[in-house]
């Protein structure tokens, strides 16, 4: 195969996939494996090395046919220098340069961006944020953080830590996210949720109430899968535990909105699975708070790449360090 080709990288605390595209979005070949962070660095970035060049041996292509790789991981990390810095989920990747060891590996461009960055990206390009000058995309997974377009183009602030709104605190306390009580993280993000919502829980049964969440073993690790799938059935708990995370969703969509004047944000992650039951309180939250001319001139959309973001992500990326003004810099 002699097209050009570009690889995608995305690295997170339980798994990290490589793909391969001649025409991003669309996927040619695509590997997965676990992470395992306590493991360390070498174990992953080793199999992202064989597995890369497996797919090129398998596309019967060469190195110099790639035209770039792109990474995407969580923050903190050094987009300009290629360095990731000890990720909350991957405690053991101290200041690695992993541009510098896939340009040596591969020969070709590369570059990284934290995963909020490259999944406004995604969308912007290829999804529910396709036409907007000026967007927000919020990842709300196992963090929260928000990747920022403004005049269709990504922005880094001034040391790439633009977009840290899992940072901001909501409240003088509350659930612990990015090592700050009452954070958005906390309060917002699948982690954060689990553990209110198991306040929550527990409340609820010295209640005597009823509710399929009272259901699951004493010592169970509540996810927010759990709370997602009690909530579709109408438990009372589960909707009760999704219209609060809603509300404070909300809230940090109202800090965004009155800062940024964005025309459409763009939420990833839980907000794909919970829809309206998380997006009507959200958007009533957001009414509440922000200035009604803002709120009146953005729209408030789910994430359209679904689970394939990742891959997509990482696949702009990789586009993005293979132009010529990433090449020249």
């Amino acid at each position: 195969m002699s097209q050009n080709l570009w690889a995608g990288i995305d690295i997170g605390g339980t798994k990290t996939a490589v793909v391969i595209s001649a025409d991003p979005p669309r996927v040619l070949k695509r590997i997965e494996f676990p992470t395992l962070p306590a493991n360390g660095p070498e174990h992953a970035i080793a199999k992202i090395q064989s597995g890369l060049r497996g797919i090129l041996a398998e596309l019967n292509s060469f190195p110099h046919f790639l035209q770039g790789v792109g990474v995407s991981c969580g923050s903190p990390l050094d987009a300009k220098r290629g360095i990731i810095q000890v990720p909350p989920n991957l405690p053991t990747w101290i200041d690695i340069p992993i541009v510098e060891i896939l340009h040596s590996a591969f020969g070709c461009p590369a570059y990284l961006e934290n995963d909020a960055n490259a999944g406004a990206l995604a969308e912007h390009r290829f999804g529910a944020g396709k036409g907007a000058d000026n967007i927000v995309f919020l990842t709300m997974g196992t963090g929260f953080g928000a990747g920022i377009i403004i005049d269709g183009r990504i922005y880094q602030g001034t040391n790439g830590n633009a977009g840290e709104i899992g940072h901001v605190r909501l409240t003088p306390d509350g659930p612990v996210g990015y090592h700050k009580a009452g954070s958005a993280e906390g309060w917002i993000s699948g982690g954060g949720m689990a553990q209110w919502a198991a306040t929550a829980i527990r409340a609820a049964r010295e209640a005597g109430e009823r509710s399929l969440l009272l259901e699951l073993p004493s010592d169970y690790k509540l996810t927010s899968r759990d709370v997602g799938l009690a909530a579709e059935k109408d438990d009372p708990l589960a909707c009760r535990i999704v219209t609060l995370l809603g509300e404070k969703l909300g809230h940090a969509l109202a800090i965004l909105v009155d800062i940024l004047n964005p025309q459409r944000i763009v939420i990833g992650g839980l907000a794909m699975r919970l829809g309206e039951r998380l997006f009507a309180p959200a958007r009533r939250a957001l009414a509440e708070e922000a200035l009604p001319h803002s709120v009146a001139a953005c729209e408030i959309v789910p994430a359209s790449l679904g689970e394939s973001i990742g891959d997509v992500a990482a696949l702009c990326i990789a586009m993005d360090a293979g132009a010529p003004a990433k090449n020249s810099s």
